[in-house]
């Protein structure tokens, strides 16, 4: 799947986003190793805490599917600058992969690439029992 692919998905999403506070709309797309798409939008609450990135929405769409082999995420936004994944976004992500391939781009087609370990190079591991 094309990368543009994938942030097309992200930008069609991306008009479901729930954003009466920030006016700020992200939408992301993940792609599972064996091709499958999963997207979310993100979810502002009036209780700041509780808002919810786009990106940890499409992942846990993607989990709750019973997928765990994840492969690229791509995230939309109207900054400028192409927004990347926050720092709990970095941290969910690698639970899954942490070579993820991200990629970002703004409404006006400027897309900017990353590797996860990139954005989070010492993410917080626990050993599993």
């Amino acid at each position: 799947m094309s990368d543009e692919q994938l942030l097309e998905e992200a930008r069609r999403v991306r008009q479901n986003a729930y954003a009466p506070y920030s006016q700020f709309r992200v939408g992301a797309a993940v792609l599972t190793k064996n091709g499958e798409i999963h997207s979310g939008a993100n979810v502002e609450n009036s209780s700041f805490g509780l808002t919810i990135c786009a990106e940890r929405v499409a992942l846990y769409c993607a989990i709750s599917q019973g997928e765990r082999d994840l492969a690229k995420l791509a995230l939309v936004s109207d900054r400028e600058d192409p927004a990347i994944p926050c720092g709990a976004c970095c941290q969910v992500l690698s639970e899954f992969n942490p070579d993820m391939e991200i990629v970002c781009a703004n409404l006006e087609g400027l897309v900017k690439k990353f590797r996860l370990k990139e954005l989070l190079p010492n993410s917080f591991k626990m050993k599993r029992r």
